[in-house]
């Protein structure tokens, strides 16, 4: 899967150094295959002058709509959102590694526990797939940003452990399977989409490509999804942007989201790519 040589901006191989504000992946030291992604925490502005608050405080998790529950019956994560965020996280630790990302996902899902290891379901009903990182909150004392900055910490806690349990305890069979036929396609249209991918960024993307391999892995998702699983390019599209405004930096959503829109322009609706058969 990895890129020519000509095309180093998106090797799978690039060094591991990223934003560590943002994507928190597990110390080296404590061994590859534990890597995780960790959504980033609402910061808190807090003076003990009255002030207004600028946007609302983070909001539970919400109910899910009727007919697409978050868990199954055995308890584990049951949509398709859970298999986005899965093949990304995997596709993310394989390019940080420069390993092949069917190879990573296999392995880390046969992996064994290790000896005492204990996962507590109820962090499953707490995990919120779409709490996204929102703008700085002004307070009005310093107790309500100690109450903002303690709920933070827990949400944090929360989905690092969701994140890094064996995928076998989190995911249903549906969703595991889902998130490997994503990234078979992504290997598999890896070189084609690389060539794409470089078209479409911006440039400062491409000057910094090290700093953008989280971004550039849900690029190479949407598009495969588009192509290879015949997946509506607005799903597909609207899917993207989430998760980009929930791991990534700054203006990533946006950005990700005119990439597609040109994709779909330039490189399907003309023809160059065309679309799979709809699997979905």
């Amino acid at each position: 899967m990895a890129a020519p040589a000509a095309v180093s901006t998106f090797s799978p191989s690039s060094s591991a150094a990223h934003r560590p504000q943002r994507r928190l992946p597990a110390s080296p030291a404590a061994g590859r295959s534990t890597r995780t992604l960790i959504p980033p925490a609402r910061t808190v502005a807090s003076s003990r002058a009255p002030l207004v608050v600028s946007s609302p405080p983070p909001k539970s998790a919400p109910a899910p709509a009727p007919g697409q529950p978050k868990v199954d019956r055995s308890g584990r994560f049951c949509s398709p959102r859970a298999a986005r965020e899965l093949a990304l996280m995997v596709s993310y630790a394989a390019c940080l590694e420069g390993a092949d990302v069917v190879r990573h996902f296999d392995r880390r899902v046969a992996a064994r526990r290790e000896d005492g290891y204990v996962f507590n379901k109820a962090s499953l009903q707490s995990y919120n797939f779409m709490s996204f990182c929102g703008g700085p909150l002004e307070v009005a004392t310093e107790e309500e940003a100690q109450k903002l900055m303690s709920q933070n910490e827990k949400d944090s806690a929360n989905e690092a452990e969701v994140l890094s349990a064996p995928p076998r305890l989190v995911y249903n069979n549906f969703v595991l399977r889902l998130a490997r036929d994503m990234l078979v396609a992504v290997a598999n249209e890896w070189d084609q989409h690389v060539e794409v991918i470089n078209k479409i960024i911006p440039q400062h993307w491409k000057d910094e490509p090290v700093a953008r391999i989280l971004e550039l892995c849900i690029l190479h998702i949407a598009m495969a999804e588009m192509t290879s699983r015949g997946t509506p390019h607005k799903v597909a599209i609207n899917e993207a942007v989430d998760l980009a405004k929930r791991f990534c930096d700054g203006g990533a959503p946006r950005i990700i989201n005119g990439c597609l829109r040109t994709y779909v322009k330039d490189h399907i609706s003309n023809g160059t790519s065309q679309p799979a058969e709809s699997k979905q």
